[in-house]
């Protein structure tokens, strides 16, 4: 099994900046791409950043230049950083690791951009 715990959302400012976690544990032997997607009432779940193990990133066009991901190989844990955030930006977060060729998401966490 794998757990992924997500910390780091909230209630900020247009303009504003978060730092969004995720902690994977468990069985997580062969980790690989580690991503964050975010999905609002009635949308489908979108990506917004993902990193391979190698290194690799890749953004949503929306977020490119304000958001940036980054791994912790060591700590096992991928972060998000957002800068500049938009209401836009306001929805749910959730974290998607891939084990072994499984796919595991974490429970979300909430991010809501409004002044």
């Amino acid at each position: 099994q794998v757990q992924l715990v997500e910390s780091g959302g909230g209630l900020v400012q247009p303009g504003g900046s978060l730092r969004l976690s995720c902690a994977a544990s468990g069985s997580i032997f062969g980790l690989n791409a580690m991503a964050w997607y975010r999905q609002a009432p009635g949308n489908q779940r979108e990506l917004v950043a993902a990193v391979t193990s190698g290194g690799s990133t890749d953004y949503a066009d929306s977020v490119k230049g304000r958001f940036t991901i980054s791994r912790d190989k060591a700590k096992n844990t991928v972060y998000l950083e957002m800068n500049s955030l938009k209401p836009e930006d306001t929805t749910v977060y959730y974290c998607k690791v891939v084990v072994g060729g499984r796919t595991y998401w974490g429970q979300g966490t909430q991010v809501t951009v409004s002044s």
